[in-house]
């Protein structure tokens, strides 16, 4: 059975397009509303299934309205709406807020214009939504997947073990400083195999010179080829950056996309601080 969530849809355009038409711009303006509306009763008519699509739904509506092209009201209460919803719903654990890199992006974009306009209870806001972590970041976005392709995403990132891994992916935390690692590079694995290999060829010509006077029968032992401590690191590299795409794939999150993501929540962080 499709989930019909027009009359949803249409409860927050109502309540948008009365804020949007007072050319109001604050929270308080915002909450006013809300209250007057009664507007938290929208869950008395949500679904008995599918609640985390029911609730990302709500979600995606609230920020299409913020990274839009449409008046700075309107985005702004396309935001406040999105926290509203968020501290309102009836469900406990509290359902996140699915971000993907390009609307991350166009929230920055509205902090920036919100402090053109000396509106500077959006830089209060976001603060507070970042620090209570209400957003889980991913790489769907409106434009380019459906509510169904976002909820199949957050169900993976959701994972216990995998959530973890990226919340601390977000912080300056070893983890982040690990999958950045070039392990090759840290252990200096091209110095250490020509170091290897000099010294076998060294060992080489010690014993074969040492043959030619005495008797070496008890230290041939040593000449024989066995695996260099270079080729030795060298596997244990490869198999290092095999774990690291191997938890790239688990994620959904590729390199690319993962150094973009926390620079931009960092450019963020950088301009909700200055």
């Amino acid at each position: 059975m499709i989930m019909d969530l027009a009359p949803f849809k249409l409860d927050i355009d109502e309540l948008l397009d009365e804020f949007t038409e007072g050319n109001l711009t604050t929270l308080t303006d915002f909450k006013r509303l809300w209250a007057a509306r009664k507007f938290s009763y929208i869950y008395e008519a949500r679904p008995t299934t599918n609640s985390a699509f029911f609730m990302q739904s709500l979600f995606s509506y609230c920020i299409s309205n913020i990274v839009s092209q449409a008046p700075l009201a309107r985005r702004l209460g396309g935001l406040y709406c999105l926290y509203c919803l968020h501290q309102t719903q009836p469900y406990k654990p509290s359902f996140k807020i699915y971000l993907s890199l390009d609307e991350l992006r166009r929230l920055r974009k509205l902090v920036i214009d919100a402090k053109e306009n000396g509106i500077k209870v959006v830089i209060a806001l976001v603060k507070r939504m970042l620090v209570m972590n209400m957003f889980l970041f991913g790489s769907v976005d409106i434009a380019g997947g459906s509510v169904t392709q976002r909820v199949e995403e957050i169900t993976k990132l959701q994972n216990k073990h995998i959530q973890i891994a990226c919340e601390k992916l977000l912080s300056n935390t070893q983890i982040e400083d690990f999958l950045h690692m070039d392990l090759g590079a840290e252990m200096e694995l091209k110095v250490l195999k020509k170091m290897s290999e000099e010294y076998e060829n060294a060992k080489q010509l010690a014993i074969k010179e040492a043959s030619q006077k005495v008797e070496v029968q008890d230290i041939k032992h040593i000449a024989e080829n066995k695996k260099l401590v270079g080729n030795m690191v060298k596997e244990i590299v490869d198999e290092w950056d095999a774990q690291k795409e191997m938890f790239y794939k688990q994620t959904g999150i590729s390199q690319r996309n993962e150094v973009a993501l926390v620079d931009d929540f960092d450019e963020l962080e950088h301009l909700l601080n200055e």
